[in-house]
């Protein structure tokens, strides 16, 4: 059991020099980007990003947010109206098979 002991603490070791040098890295930094991303709003996480390439956003940025909040809606409501036109178009097809004699 006592030789197990420095091949276990070496393999410990290893795992924790390899993660750190993993999250230090390119994936580290990709990593904690996504994650400060989860307590942002849009509008801060598309000024964080446009910051990161020397954008400044002004009330032009609102208005462009607005605007795309206001096309999800019209889209969300375009898809309810396209569901609500299949499941109609398919409940007919059904009928006219029915009421059809072979």
């Amino acid at each position: 059991m006592g030789m197990w002991v420095p091949a276990v603490g070496m393999i410990g070791l290893a795992l924790v020099i390899g993660a750190t040098l993993v999250l230090m890295g390119p994936v580290g930094k990709a990593l904690a980007e996504w994650i400060r991303g989860w307590s942002r709003t849009d509008e801060q996480w598309m000024a964080m990003k446009a910051a990161k390439y020397g954008v400044v956003l002004g009330s032009g940025a609102e208005t462009l947010l607005a605007e795309v909040d206001e096309l999800k809606r019209r889209l969300a409501e375009a898809e309810e109206r396209l569901d609500f036109t299949e499941r109609l178009l398919a409940k007919g097809r059904d009928t006219d098979q029915l009421a059809r004699p072979h």
